[in-house]
């Protein structure tokens, strides 16, 4: 396999992770700073053991990394560019989002 096919092979891995709203939103907490498992939680709205969930699969892509304080484990971006990524996506969304508007106000 080229190189080349490899790199859309992994992009469309990346891209395919990247399905779930919740490992989105936990990019964007994450950009901010690091943060535990609770924090992130009680900031999402949802349960320890979902976001846990969510977690985990980051980890295992490499997405995230953890440092531990004593009993409690601190996540954060295992690369800033993940969070310009993603908010290249976003702001790609927000204009789709302006257009669709527009068209709709124009009916």
């Amino acid at each position: 396999m080229n190189e080349n096919k490899e790199i859309y092979k992994m992009h469309a891995d990346f891209c395919k992770f990247m399905g779930s709203p919740k490992r989105i939103e936990i990019i964007f907490i994450l950009g901010e700073g690091e943060k535990c498992v609770e924090e992130l939680a009680q900031l999402m709205e949802i349960s320890v053991s979902n976001v846990s969930q969510n977690l985990s699969i980051m980890r295992e892509k490499k997405i995230v990394e953890t440092r531990r304080e004593g009993t409690k484990i601190f996540y954060s971006l295992s690369n800033p560019r993940i969070l310009e990524a993603c908010s290249i996506m976003r702001d790609l969304m927000i204009e789709q989002l302006g257009k669709k508007l527009k068209l709709f106000k124009e009916l």
